[in-house]
């Protein structure tokens, strides 16, 4: 049996696929840099050890790094650490064990939602960038 194979449209489907991956990190990354006032408090709420310092971190791995990997540039490292960066924040962030109800089947939907996003991640550290990347230049 014959595979379709994407030997010519690869480049660009990684690049498309970088970017639709980036988006959530960039535009939530940036949400919580212009408001980080509210990123904090929302931390202390979480109960986060050292709100600011967390939410530092957030804003620097989902605005930075995500653009960094839209940009493909250090992709392959910087997929690794959002990964487990993504882990984390479904873990701390999504406790649906812990919950009941309405807000348990949403806790729960966004947990397994950040959980296939680390598919995503795993996968682009393993392709990287592609050829339309800073990564190549």
């Amino acid at each position: 049996m014959q595979y379709f194979t994407f030997t010519k449209q690869q480049p660009s489907v990684l690049l498309i696929a970088r970017v639709l991956l980036m988006l959530l990190f960039v535009i939530f990354g940036y949400q919580k840099l212009i408001h980080f006032g509210g990123t904090v408090n929302y931390m202390q709420v979480l109960g986060t050890p050292l709100p600011t310092v967390a939410a530092l971190i957030a804003v620097v791995l989902e605005f930075f790094a995500g653009l960094a990997i839209m940009l493909g540039f250090f992709t392959r490292p910087i997929a690794i650490i959002l990964a487990i960066y993504t882990l984390a924040t479904a873990i701390i962030g999504h406790p649906f064990w812990s919950m009941s109800g309405a807000e348990q089947m949403a806790a729960e939907i966004n947990f397994y939602k950040n959980i296939s996003i680390i598919g995503g991640l795993l996968l682009l550290s393993v392709t990287g960038a592609g050829p339309y990347s800073l990564d190549k230049k």
